[in-house]
């Protein structure tokens, strides 16, 4: 069995991370989406909050779960969990300097492989950042997030 690791910290999931752990769903057998917390980070949503809205959004897609990463490396956590690939979408070359050292490091670690797909060009501007700072000035952001997540971001 092919098994393949999205990680992040999807606050909030959006549309441009459902389409590419989707195109992932369909080249591994198993895609484990692993919610991470990153403590330097402020979130508008708590751990729980954003596993609940990933579980929900992406629970009819085959093949694919959503489980918290925990403390320790992305290596490790593949590692444990079988898993032979990473999978990060890319929507610049800034996107790609910043995670092709990564990429290495997690190969020399454990041997883990990592997966580029280039993101659907209608979401290459989109991250979790601007939809939060869209929404918190009242923008439509509807095109952008998965319908739990938008009645989220609605209720305050």
């Amino acid at each position: 069995m092919r098994r393949a690791v999205c990680p992040g910290s999807f606050d909030p999931i959006h549309n441009g991370h459902v389409e590419v752990i989707a195109r992932a769903a369909s080249l591994f057998d198993e895609v484990i989406v692993a919610v991470s917390t990153n403590y330097a980070k402020k979130y508008r949503f708590s751990a729980e909050e954003r596993l609940a809205l990933a579980a929900e959004t992406l629970g009819s897609l085959r093949g694919v779960s959503v489980v918290p990463m925990g403390e320790g490396l992305l290596a490790e956590f593949c590692r444990d969990h079988g898993a032979s690939a990473v999978v990060k979408g890319l929507r610049s070359v800034q996107d790609y300097q910043y995670e092709l050292p990564m990429a290495v490091m997690n190969r020399q670690l454990t041997g883990v492989e990592t997966v580029f797909l280039a993101a659907e060009s209608r979401y290459t501007h989109l991250s979790s950042s601007l939809i939060k700072e869209v929404a918190a000035l009242g923008g439509d952001v509807s095109e952008y997030v998965p319908a739990a997540v938008l009645k989220q971001l609605q209720a305050g």
